[in-house]
């Protein structure tokens, strides 16, 4: 992990691989970036809306809340994350993978302003099973931060202590979860992530802030 967690959101890496994507970009000044960091911060809040600022080559994303209604806002702690990635789905998870969202914060000191926020592979709300409905153990982690500082924006999203999930109780989702969770770790998350960080942080939309 080379880049600074302000939001202490970031846990340790104590198993399994890491998987980082970053990318920045500089303003003509800081009060320029402050109002271009309240967009970037509404890109990463906005979850449902993550297929298209990541482009073609994405995992789709949907927001449910805490007792699994489909909900169309900004991502809070308590959350539910129903991903639709390429390939074959979990069949505990109805097709798809889950995470929840454990941890979100805000910070803001002198020159600086970060907002992340965490999931956690988790359980299908609306399953039968006991069991982590996703192609990583729940172990794993996402952390997804954003980040000013000056007149610097960056975006950095880190995938800690991954690996494959091999427990559910089907053998086609064992099968699955190893080949999937596998060619994650070296292909899919990558990829998937560095083209949302660079979407996060476009500045195609700058008038769309405003400037």
């Amino acid at each position: 992990m080379k880049h600074q967690d302000f939001t202490g959101i970031v846990p340790a890496q104590y198993t399994g691989k890491e998987i980082e994507a970053e990318t920045s970009v500089e303003l003509k000044d800081a009060d320029e970036a402050k109002i271009f960091y309240k967009l970037v911060k509404e890109r990463l809040l906005n979850v449902n809306n993550w297929h298209k600022v990541a482009g073609i080559i994405s995992a789709s994303f949907k927001l449910l809340d805490a007792v699994g209604n489909e909900v169309y806002r900004n991502v809070q702690k308590g959350d539910h994350l129903k991903i639709d990635i390429p390939g074959p789905g979990s069949s505990e998870g109805d097709g798809y993978d889950w995470v929840s969202v454990e941890a979100l914060n805000e910070v803001s000191e002198g020159d600086m302003q970060s907002i992340g926020f965490r999931v956690r592979p988790g359980q299908n709300p609306f399953g039968t099973k006991n069991e982590t409905a996703h192609f990583y153990t729940d172990e794993a982690t996402s952390n997804f931060i954003v980040t000013r500082e000056g007149a610097n924006i960056s975006a950095w999203i880190i995938d800690c202590n991954i690996k494959a999930n091999n427990q559910p109780e089907s053998l086609t989702d064992k099968i699955r979860d190893i080949a999937v969770g596998l060619g994650a770790l070296t292909m899919f998350s990558k990829i998937q992530w560095q083209n949302l960080a660079e979407g996060l942080v476009k500045k195609e939309d700058l008038l769309e802030a405003g400037m």
